[in-house]
């Protein structure tokens, strides 16, 4: 966080208002019936990212944004903060969510590579786990960090990368 750096700070408030603004008038356009927050986010040890401040929706229309895997919210959050210019070095600083689907997210990731990981030392074989995005891999890539007897890679581009598993030689 840059809560040492007061410029750093300004900057990300900045952007934060300007997120705000946009997502009132696209959800106001919208037939959706959503309302979202925009607090400073608790930390979470179960997240390497942990950001600074989540988006989080509500609403009755909340339920679309998750349907086929947050599908919907992980656009929406990759458009916005490409629409109000976020730098890439601090896209990690603000996440969407929608009733905690990053935590159950992020639980998930971290079992899916617990099992896949006995899985590749019980066959010995290498195991490819389905596409993810940049920040789904990274947490398979850190749940498995201090298991001695595999070793993680990302391999394809784009929306098709995805991690596999290999024991260690």
């Amino acid at each position: 966080m840059d809560a040492d750096n007061p410029a750093a700070e300004r900057d990300i408030e900045k952007h934060l208002d300007l997120l705000e603004s946009l997502l009132h008038k696209i959800i106001g356009a919208s037939p959706f019936k959503l309302t979202f927050s925009i607090p400073k986010a608790a930390a979470h040890s179960g997240d390497p990212d942990s950001p600074e401040y989540v988006v989080d929706f509500s609403g009755p229309d909340a339920d679309l944004l998750l349907e086929m895997h947050a599908t919907l919210l992980h656009a929406l959050e990759h458009v916005m903060l490409k629409a109000i210019r976020l730098e890439d070095d601090h896209l990690h600083r603000i996440a969407f969510d929608c009733k905690d689907w990053r935590l159950t997210r992020i639980g998930e990731l971290q079992l899916m590579a617990q099992v896949a990981a006995e899985r590749v030392i019980d066959t010995g074989s290498p195991f490819t786990l389905n596409p993810m995005n940049a920040r789904e891999r990274r947490i398979v890539h850190l749940a498995l960090k201090d298991r001695p007897e595999v070793q993680t890679q990302s391999e394809g581009t784009g929306p098709e990368r995805k991690v596999i598993i290999f024991p260690k030689k």
